[in-house]
């Protein structure tokens, strides 16, 4: 059963076929997309397929991908997860992404660190990491706040619209 994580202000769920449009909004945005290393998203048929990839990843126990939902309120206005994920190796990579007007208002802060403790306390997770755009400057600023560490730089890491981009390797260990 997928889990249902709750904070004082955010419901983190499983992503379902009719967030498909709300999906397609985040990904499709350029401010969105500007430090994600993805090419925008740009139909309702590929959103679709992606969110049963996230069913399928996390079925196979290789990746967990919830929705960002606001407590009474209907729709995401985001997605958080992991990726990577190794219960041989107890690891995986967080990534999150939030609709541009939320940000700032610390939706991030909080779902990442009830990710991150699920991820611990429930997952067996022993270590969390993170692969960021240097440029980024708000993701490595939660991420520190979270107590993440640079572990260093990977250059020519990601690319975003055919540009290489060097990216910080974080790591938060249990």
């Amino acid at each position: 059963m997928f889990p249902i994580l709750e904070t004082e202000r955010l419901v983190l769920r499983e992503l379902i076929e009719e967030d498909a449009p709300n999906i397609l909004k985040c990904f499709s945005n350029a401010d969105v997309l500007r430090y994600y290393g993805q090419r925008p998203l740009t139909s309702l048929n590929q959103v679709n397929q992606i969110v049963r990839n996230f069913s399928k990843s996390y079925d196979e126990k290789s990746g967990i991908k919830w929705g960002i939902e606001r407590k009474g309120m209907d729709g995401i206005i985001g997605t958080i997860g992991f990726q990577e994920w190794s219960q041989e190796h107890k690891r995986a990579e967080i990534s999150y992404a939030l609709f541009s007007e939320y940000w700032g208002q610390g939706y991030a802060s909080e779902a990442a660190g009830k990710v991150i403790s699920h991820g611990f306390n429930e997952l067996g997770l022993m270590r969390i990491g993170a692969v960021v755009f240097v440029e980024n400057q708000a993701s490595k600023k939660l991420l520190t706040k979270l107590g993440f560490e640079k572990e260093g730089v990977m250059r020519n890491y990601m690319y975003q619209d055919n540009v290489p981009f060097d990216a910080n390797l974080y790591s938060l260990l249990v």
